[in-house]
């Protein structure tokens, strides 16, 4: 390019659907970052950082707030009218790929053949710009029409790759851990510099532009932007888990919902695994929360509660605890949450790591650290909430919380930690843990750093009940006799890589009051309706329980559950982390004696 010349801007699809049809097109993650770092250099800065944050699979910066509220079935319109498909064969497009982004170019590509666009197609920052104007539209309508306007203009390729980060389903193995390899690779950056500006910024694009200035240490913590949450690892048992570690941390594992706090000065925000706000939902929580002290990021689990419940005989002291997760379930999804319902189900915050403290990001500290750090927040609070872990035969006994002023203050806890020396004194903790109603046990590495968003053997997690699968519901369809006009009957798949494969259907499990909320959330995400059964979106995820695992060519995963039955609605899990195929072959390994299957070529 000339000097002083103005860069050229391309098209979104002569560059960045080509590249993103690359990127699917191989399972290498090295070869993934290839490709995106040689698109990265060939663009100028703005570009770049706006293709980051697309190439993520988003149409906006994780920090920001800013959604375009296109749901699916307006999106199915959309193409259904662009292509003058029928419902039918958009539904045949659809179930073949399980994606309305390749259905979106399947039917485009015909309807489109050897016709011109009526427009030239967009480029990146065309479309990041239009983004921004139909998240500030009011109106479904009105945003519908911005959506068909652009896509009208975009050829089949650049449609599909439009389509899909509209819905955040990218599904071509990018993410973001990837992009940030591509800018390291483009810009010569280190992965560690790369990974705390994106986690302090919580935006892949502003990375990149610090990256390319060579700036990256100028990142500073965005307070009230949530960090990833670190992930624990499933341990089969007390033996296993000991391979990992000598001399473990142990707590005790509560059925809740995982929850960061992040607190300044009676200033509070609280979000939830899948990094959405939650703070409405929880009041007390946050109005317990605003008693700390300073600038703080806490980690923790937000659980049914029972402050002081009846002494389990004459004379002992009355033992508070968590109660089960349908308790908990009765306050979740809740727009208004009333004084009545935060007395009929209290709720306590149950803190078990500190990530941010007093201006400095402590993630890079080991955990024994971090525990340190922990107990002097609580030391410092107003108003802390008294916890006594006592050890009396591997049992951990809580004091009642400080008598609150107001039904609408929660409990805050200090997890108790025990430790734990042989596989032996594991299970011990493990029977008590379960006696107690918790799931089971959190094992970690007290030398362990805090890792966003990754899983590995630093934390394992040890659970012992009737195998589970998160699967993700992809069709439902109305049940029978008193269920006839409600959608009960959900059929369901795992992850295959970055596709979905259907593995059993189940209609048992759930209450009248979750199937009625759930047919509600169906009837507007419905993607092709077909009478009795309908195609969804994918975004529900649901635990199911099964007796076992069998070989099937009745579904596309290759398998089937056997007597499968709804454990609960995981709305604290994204589509993303829903269970793999590789984890159903290695169930299904260990029922017949043999180590997980290898997947056939």
């Amino acid at each position: 390019m000339t000097p002083g010349a103005r860069p050229r801007i391309y098209s979104f699809m002569y560059l960045l659907a080509p590249a993103c049809e690359a990127i699917a097109g191989t399972a290498s993650k090295l070869e993934k970052a290839r490709i995106v770092a040689d698109y990265l250099r060939a663009r100028n800065p703005e570009e770049a950082a706006v293709s980051c944050v697309f190439l993520s699979g988003r149409a906006f910066p994780a920090f920001e707030e800013a959604t375009l509220q296109v749901g699916g079935r307006q999106l199915w319109n959309i193409l259904r009218e662009l292509s003058g498909k029928s419902d039918a064969a958009m539904s045949m497009a659809y179930r073949k790929h399980g994606d309305l982004g390749s259905t979106a170019f399947d039917v485009l590509s015909s309807a489109r053949a050897g016709r011109e666009a009526a427009a030239p197609p967009p480029n990146v920052l065309e479309v990041a710009e239009t983004f921004r104007a139909i998240a500030r539209t009011r109106g479904a309508g009105a945003r519908a029409r911005m959506i068909q306007e652009l896509l009208a203009r975009c050829p089949p390729l650049e449609a599909k790759y439009l389509t899909k980060i509209i819905t955040g389903e990218l599904r071509i193995g990018m993410k973001e851990s990837l992009v940030e390899d591509a800018l390291g690779r483009a810009y010569g950056a280190s992965a560690r510099e790369l990974q705390r500006a994106n986690m302090l910024l919580g935006d892949i694009g502003e990375t990149c532009r610090l990256a390319i200035a060579g700036r990256l240490a100028d990142a500073r913590m965005r307070l009230f932007h949530p960090l990833g949450f670190m992930l624990a690892t499933p341990a089969e048992s007390a033996a296993e888990a000991f391979q990992f570690f000598e001399h473990a941390a142990v707590e005790d594992k509560y059925d809740g919902i995982r929850a960061q706090a992040h607190c300044r000065d009676g200033e509070v925000q609280i979000f939830s695994r899948t990094l959405d706000k939650v703070t409405g939902s929880f009041p007390e929580v946050a109005e317990a929360l605003a008693q700390f002290p300073g600038e703080l990021v806490l980690d923790g689990e937000i659980v049914a509660w029972m402050a002081s419940p009846p002494a389990v005989r004459a004379g002992s002291p009355p033992e508070a605890h968590a109660l089960p997760f349908s308790e908990l379930q009765k306050r979740l999804g809740r727009k208004i949450v009333t004084r009545e319902m935060m007395r009929s189900v209290p709720v306590a915050y149950v803190v078990f790591d500190v990530l941010y403290a007093d201006g400095e990001l402590v993630i890079d500290r080991p955990l024994r650290e971090r525990t340190e750090l922990l107990d002097s927040v609580f030391r410092r609070t107003r108003r802390p909430a008294r916890v006594r872990a006592a050890d009396v035969q591997g049992q951990l006994q809580f004091e009642p919380a400080v008598e609150a002023e107001s039904v609408s203050v929660a409990t805050v806890i200090r997890a108790p930690v025990l430790e734990a020396e042989t596989p032996e004194r594991l299970e011990d903790l493990f029977a008590v843990a379960q006696a107690r109603g918790n799931e089971g046990l959190m094992i970690k590495d007290r030398e362990s750093a805090y890792t966003p968003g990754r899983r590995g053997q630093s934390w394992l997690k040890l659970k012992r009940e009737l195998a589970t699968l998160d699967v993700v519901v992809t069709g439902v369809e109305f049940g029978h006799g008193k269920r006839a006009g409600v959608l009960s009957d959900y059929t369901f798949a795992v992850r295959d890589q970055d596709r979905l494969v259907n593995i059993g259907k189940a209609y048992s499990g759930l209450t009248d009051k979750e199937i009625s909320a759930m047919t509600e959330w169906f009837l507007a995400h419905t993607l092709a309706d077909h009478g009795h059964s309908r195609l969804v979106e994918p975004k529900i995820v649901l635990e199911v329980a099964f007796n076992a695992i069998m070989r099937s060519d009745r579904h596309e995963s290759g398998y089937a559950l056997r007597f499968p039955r709804i454990v609960r609605i995981r709305d604290d899990k994204p589509p993303e982390e829903a269970d793999t195929l590789a984890r159903v072959r290695a169930i299904y390994g260990r029922q017949h004696g043999r180590k997980a299957e290898v997947q056939e070529s």
